[in-house]
């Protein structure tokens, strides 16, 4: 398989790693450095196109790989505020586009045990919900998008908790998230429940980048021939 990388930083090196590992070709490699450099003619050598760059420059760059008929993945967040507008377009463009906030295995499995965890949780009020998450300090979006995703998981099985918010001073029926940066943390996200006399405390704790990566080719395998947006549920099978 072809592969052009989007997005070389830290992520875009260990994508690059992952896919020769797996014995895949990276036919293009594209930073801000060389930016200028890529073309509709470049694009179209790639059978599809990985992506890890900002909030700011994701979105452009979705619409521009599927106008060149290509799919693509992204692991970039923070602009799934416009993700019906993107499906909407890659839908226009008979395209292929597959997102995830995390393409960690171990991480899916987190969402869906913690997805269980509050509907069983749900049916005692005395419990509070609350999500903790830690990355290093070069994340430009806080929270990040797993912890988001997490919330949304929380709320599809909690029907007290309807929204998240970042306020220390949450509605009753929002989830609080506290965002904490510091130096060399892959990503850890913790999520509690507290009660009068217990809690339950559920944490995911990644000790490096390569189980993204490898998330993010085994997406990029798994997508092509097909058409349309999918995310880690549609490839783990955990559609409910």
């Amino acid at each position: 398989m072809k592969i052009g990388i989007l997005g070389y930083g830290k992520m875009g090196r260990e994508v690059e790693s992952a896919a020769l590992d797996k014995g895949h070709e990276i036919v293009w490699k594209i930073d801000a450095s060389n930016k200028d450099t890529l073309t509709p003619e470049l694009l179209k050598k790639a059978d599809v196109v990985i992506e890890f760059t900002t909030p700011h420059t994701a979105e452009e760059n979705i619409k521009m790989v599927l106008k060149a008929g290509i799919p693509i993945v992204t692991g970039s967040t923070g602009w799934y505020e416009n993700l019906d507008e993107i499906t909407a377009f890659c839908h226009t463009q008979n395209g292929t586009l597959f997102y995830a906030s995390n393409f960690s295995i171990g991480v899916n499995l987190f969402f869906e045990a913690s997805r269980y965890l509050s509907e069983l949780a749900s049916k005692y009020a005395e419990y509070t919900v609350d999500i903790e998450e830690i990355h290093h300090t070069q994340k430009l979006d806080a929270p990040s998008g797993t912890a988001i995703t997490l919330a949304q998981k929380v709320c599809s099985a909690h029907p007290h908790y309807t929204s998240w918010c970042m306020d220390t001073s949450p509605r009753p029926d929002e989830i609080p998230i506290r965002a904490i940066r510091t130096d060399a943390v892959p990503g850890t996200h913790t999520l509690t429940f507290q009660g009068p006399n217990d809690k339950l405390v559920f944490t995911h704790e990644a000790f490096n980048r390569k189980g993204f990566a490898s998330g993010a080719v085994t997406a990029a395998e798994w997508i092509i021939g097909k058409k349309g947006v999918y995310n880690m549920d549609d490839l783990l099978n955990l559609k409910k």
